[in-house]
């Protein structure tokens, strides 16, 4: 087998291990936590029903059955695409999260780009900017884009952009306009890792023997930043770009919360809430799943973008020590 297949063969390994791991490790977790999501929602007084009722209704969600009965049902049914029922409202767990994974995936997607453009345009700034002083103040944003709460960040532009300045309408907006707050609330913090990794490769390439020798022909700065420099400084925020995929999630979650959005943000904090099980599993499932198959392409990207990676075998990790370099 070639290299590349080995690497690819691995990297597949990997991310099946890894999406099994998240899956026992939650699925354990949810079913040894105290509290019975079943009890809570069943056993209020209220609804004046039996002990043999609630039984009755505890064997139906499984909910009565030791641990490992439970761990392998839900096994099983993840593995046929049965996620269960949501203790809440009955309803099929896979058709809760149909309804909410669009709003989530558009949010996280427009955030992604915004955030990536915002990186690039803070970088080249703070690497080329004139004077100093202005290249020294992008140089210092990303530090203070990272220590931004959220929560926080996203009352601060609707406040100004919406109440103070009136850009941004809150009262029945259309689809468009809906998203430019939260994309913007989460974009800003998520910018800033990467922001700071293209901003430490920019010099370090900057500073590379091909880098003065292209400049020694009389190549300008603008032409070595898109042919040269760039090229060079992607790999490293390719990996950083991958591994931001959690807070993209994580993020995503507190944006719809500040924000009022239905997604699976709204769906994870009305589970937790009731202690709906079923659906916080598949949440911690299908957020690992997206989290692996990013990352995985994120590596089958490094050959593309490097072609000294096209024939290692441990292109991955290849690209950190790439990345940690940049660090230093």
């Amino acid at each position: 087998m070639s290299p590349t297949l080995r690497y690819i063969a691995g990297r597949l390994g990997q991310a099946v291990l890894v999406l099994f791991l998240a899956y026992t490790v939650a699925a354990l977790l949810l079913m040894i936590l105290p509290g019975d999501g079943v009890l809570a929602r069943y056993a209020n007084p209220a609804l004046g029903l039996s002990a043999e009722q609630i039984d009755s209704i505890r064997s139906s969600y499984g909910a009565d059955a030791p641990w490992f009965v439970q761990y392998w049902q839900s096994l099983t049914g993840f593995l046929t695409g049965d996620m269960g029922y949501s203790v809440n409202s009955g309803a099929a767990v896979s058709t809760l999260i149909a309804a909410a994974l669009p709003s989530t995936a558009v949010l996280a997607l427009s955030g992604f780009v915004a955030a990536v453009v915002l990186a690039v345009a803070v970088a080249v700034l703070a690497s080329y900017g004139r004077p100093r002083w202005l290249a020294a103040v992008f140089d210092s944003a990303p530090s203070l884009f990272i220590s931004v709460p959220v929560f926080w960040l996203g009352i601060v532009i609707i406040q100004v952009l919406s109440f103070q300045l009136g850009l941004v309408s809150m009262v029945d907006p259309g689809p468009v306009e809906a998203l430019v707050l939260p994309t913007l609330t989460l974009a800003i913090p998520l910018s800033a890792p990467l922001a700071q990794i293209l901003v430490r490769a920019i010099a370090e390439v900057r500073a590379q023997p091909f880098v003065h020798v292209a400049r020694a022909k009389g190549a300008g700065e603008a032409w070595m930043l898109v042919h040269t420099v760039a090229r060079n400084a992607m790999l490293p925020a390719l990996t950083i770009a991958g591994l931001l995929f959690g807070e993209l999630v994580a993020g995503a979650v507190v944006t719809e919360t500040v924000f009022g959005r239905a997604g699976i943000g709204a769906l994870t904090a009305q589970a937790v809430a009731n202690r709906d099980n079923p659906v916080l599993l598949a949440i911690v499932v299908i957020a690992t799943a997206g989290f692996v198959l990013v990352n995985l392409a994120v590596d089958l990207l490094y050959p593309v973008v490097d072609p000294r990676l096209r024939h290692r075998g441990r292109v991955g990790a290849a690209a950190r020590r790439q990345l940690k370099g940049a660090h230093a």
